[in-house]
């Protein structure tokens, strides 16, 4: 037990010496190389625009989801009295009133459709282990004939999210959480439970954790066989992984990112799953999955997930910001969303920087959403209506932004100025300087949203073109403008 305390000790000072600033996702990745897979990369990378939906019993209570039955002391999950064991139980028998009678996925799918969004992601199960599909390995779940939902036809909502969104064309993710806070094989009631992770030695207790193992595999696998074309699994729970140089490596800056006293709350505890088993047998159902085992260093991790922020670069590999439209990542009461121009420049941005934008909308314990989701969803949409080709696509082209103008490229020839306007600014500049990039001889420079050829000359290594007026006074869009170039030098 010392020997192994010791170097652990010793790989933690070593992680702290060789990498003395902490580091975020986007600087780890481990290329694919199973060739259907990266083929599926591709076209993910063209979708740009997705949905993220966190959704289950606490929505009832208004809460952050799962974390308040965690027991680690963080202000954002903090529980509303001291008795923990009479509140987890209290969350548990959420189940038992959740009846989301207004639900309808087709309104749903519509608004999302409407938006320009072309993939959903949807919480199948999170860490409370309340399952939203119809597993038959748990009773904890929406199906249960202890929620009063069961009784509806549409009961099993994971699969009438999936036949709705894929009706209107969507590519169909699949969030479940790894692990899982109601099986008593991850949290033995023989022991408490101090944090986020297993509550017992895995080592010690391995048929225990075997059957931990075999639990998350067959929970997955009815997700792989029974609901359809999955296009992307969508893991969550990064400390469930098996504990390597690299994990501890990524595990330690993480907390101290978290914790920036340096008191890292959470412990390292082996938690193998067997990963790599798991999506081979996935794949064997579903080629060509797309496995974003997130925080995970390693080749599970087809795509980088930086949550609730914006990277400041370019990266140079599939990436995807998860962002909250309003409220927080569950149903918030009244919550307040993004105005329509931040969340149009936010799209801009991420893609700009070769992103896609999964922007979470949380549906509300009747099965509604709240007006401020379709309204925001409604202005994006109309933004890209007109706008579109500049974002679907398309990828990255240095330097990706100067001053008020983003930089997207199609086909390596045609290249797209967006001019972000300020935020009380609804007439188009009489003028856009763009400074690194000159169109070729004989190119077209229009505007998207009109057929008017604009008239440019060259300034520098850039160009400066001209608006009309007429186009200054009644632009085609809201927020942002496009001019696009058939070809630059």
């Amino acid at each position: 037990m010392l020997k192994r305390l010791f170097v652990l000790f010793v790989t933690i000072i070593l992680s702290q010496l060789s990498f003395s600033q902490a580091i975020y996702e986007d600087e780890r990745y481990v290329p694919e190389t199973d060739p259907l897979v990266l083929e599926k990369l591709e076209q993910w990378q063209d979708l740009k625009f997705g949905l993220l939906m966190h959704w289950g019993h606490y929505s009832q209570w208004g809460i952050v989801e799962s974390w308040s039955i965690c027991a680690e002391d963080e202000d954002w999950c903090r529980r509303p009295y001291e008795d923990y064991m009479a509140y987890k139980k209290e969350y548990h028998n959420l189940m038992t009133t959740f009846n989301p009678e207004y639900f309808n996925p087709e309104k749903w799918a519509e608004a999302a459709h409407n938006a320009g969004m072309k993939y959903v992601v949807f919480t199948t199960k999170h860490h409370d282990g309340f399952s939203m599909f119809d597993s038959k390995y748990t009773d904890y779940k929406i199906t249960s004939p202890d929620c009063p939902f069961h009784t509806n036809p549409r009961a099993n909502v994971t699969k009438e999210v999936f036949d709705a969104f894929r009706a209107k064309g969507f590519w169909a993710g699949a969030y479940f959480s790894k692990p899982d806070w109601h099986n008593e094989n991850y949290w033995w009631p023989n022991f408490a439970t101090p944090d986020r992770n297993v509550n017992y030695d895995p080592e010690a207790y391995p048929e225990r954790w075997e059957a931990f193992v075999q639990f998350t595999h067959n929970q997955i696998m009815e997700l792989m066989t029974d609901y359809g074309d999955i296009d992307i699994l969508w893991l969550d729970g990064g400390w469930v992984a098996k504990k390597t140089p690299e994990f501890i490596h990524q595990w330690y800056n993480d907390a101290l990112k978290e914790n920036k006293s340096g008191f890292i709350k959470a412990q390292i505890i082996n938690q193998d799953i067997r990963m790599d088993e798991l999506v081979d047998k996935a794949r064997v159902e579903q080629p060509g999955l797309i496995v974003v085992d997130r925080a995970v260093y390693g080749k599970n991790q087809n795509y980088l997930t930086p949550e609730n922020r914006v990277p400041e670069h370019i990266l140079p590999y599939p990436w995807e910001s998860c962002i909250i439209s309003g409220g927080g990542w569950s149903y918030t009461p009244d919550a307040e969303y993004i105005s329509g121009q931040e969340g149009v420049h936010l799209l801009i941005d991420i893609v700009a920087k070769g992103g896609n934008l999964l922007l979470n909308v949380a549906p509300g314990p009747d099965g509604k959403w709240q007006q401020g989701a379709y309204d925001l969803l409604l202005e994006m949409g109309e933004w890209l209506s007109v706008n579109g080709e500049a974002i679907y696509e398309t990828r990255p082209i240095a330097p990706y932004k100067q001053n008020k103008v983003a930089l997207t490229q199609k086909n390596e020839k045609e290249v797209y100025f967006i001019y972000m306007a300020d935020k009380d600014e609804v007439r188009m500049p009489s003028q856009i300087f763009i400074e690194t990039h000159q169109p070729a001889a004989g190119a077209e420079v229009k505007l998207l949203g009109s057929d008017m050829p604009l008239s440019w000359k060259a300034k520098g290594n850039g160009f400066v073109v001209d608006i009309p007026s007429r186009l200054r006074r009644t632009p085609p869009s809201k927020y942002a403008w496009v001019v696009k170039v058939s070809q630059v030098k």
